[in-house]
């Protein structure tokens, strides 16, 4: 096996290198010898308990588990059903934080990240390999303008019509959300969900018009503005390169583009996926 490493730069995006550099051949190493000794620990348990059991001692689950936690232990079934599941689930954590980790979440746009939490809930996911790691990082770089663009669309399409500053053929200077803050007693707090993660697929395309590295999901705009928003209080303003946003108690958000050129390229995409819709 290759020692293989990926690394933004080689494999993700050439024009930054904000990824952390991920060995493949440990993960690999590391996962094979502990399923080789969770293997070897579920024998020896069946043995322990086939033992106690001769003597009137029950099996592990009588004397193993806590009363307060019989819910089940995988690690007592049969070898042949114990690990097949126990790889499951271990190779869904290990995709997990391989993909947050590798920061390939942030070549997925909102729609893409649903699709794969819920593959990963539903056991559709491909085993962990050398081969299938690597097959996902080159699917994801290689369609990775096309969730971009995907990601940006979405985000137009989910404008609210109610507001005459949203225009329904293209991106003004400034749109307005529902439901990116809430606020209480506390103060103001970012509303984890759609309108947060639609509003980094934004500013991904946004710095990808610019030439500008993409940014990292572990330090994208959303982050950013979380924090801002918990250590400024007060002030319901937040001003980066990209955006100036301002914010209200109802839960909207006011964002204005502080690059217009970038407008422009925002709106050649909608044209492109709506012939005609400049003209209206």
């Amino acid at each position: 096996m290759s020692d293989i490493t990926i690394s933004r730069p080689e494999l993700v995006n050439r024009h930054t290198d904000v990824i952390c550099s991920t060995s493949i051949r440990h993960i690999l190493a590391v996962r094979k010898s502990a399923l080789l000794q969770i293997d070897t620990l579920i024998r020896q348990l069946a043995e322990i308990s086939a033992m106690t059991e001769s003597i009137g001692g029950k099996t592990a689950p009588a004397w193993a588990m806590k009363q307060d936690f019989r819910c089940g232990c995988w690690l007592m079934e049969k070898p042949e059903t114990a690990m097949k599941a126990i790889t499951r689930n271990l190779d869904r954590e290990i995709w997990r934080d391989l993909m947050q980790r590798s920061g390939m979440l942030s070549l997925m746009d909102a729609q893409a990240r649903d699709t794969w939490y819920q593959s990963l809930e539903y056991d559709n996911f491909p085993e962990i390999s050398e081969a299938n790691i690597l097959s996902t990082f080159e699917q994801l770089h290689q369609n990775k303008d096309e969730v971009f663009e995907r990601g940006m669309i979405n985000v137009f399409r989910g404008l609210s019509w109610n507001y005459k500053t949203n225009c329904p053929c293209k991106f003004g200077s400034k749109i307005i959300v529902n439901n990116l803050v809430r606020w209480d007693r506390w103060g103001f707090h970012l509303i984890t969900g759609q309108q947060a993660d639609r509003l980094a697929d934004l500013e991904r395309m946004l710095h990808l018009f610019s030439g500008k590295p993409i940014p990292d999901n572990r330090e994208n705009i959303t982050i950013h503005l979380d924090d801002h928003i918990q250590s400024v209080q007060g002030k319901e303003d937040y001003e980066d390169e990209m955006f100036s946003i301002r914010y209200f108690k109802k839960g909207s958000a006011h964002i204005t583009f502080r690059k217009p050129e970038l407008v422009d390229r925002l709106n050649d995409i909608i044209a492109k996926h709506y012939p005609g819709a400049l003209a209206m």
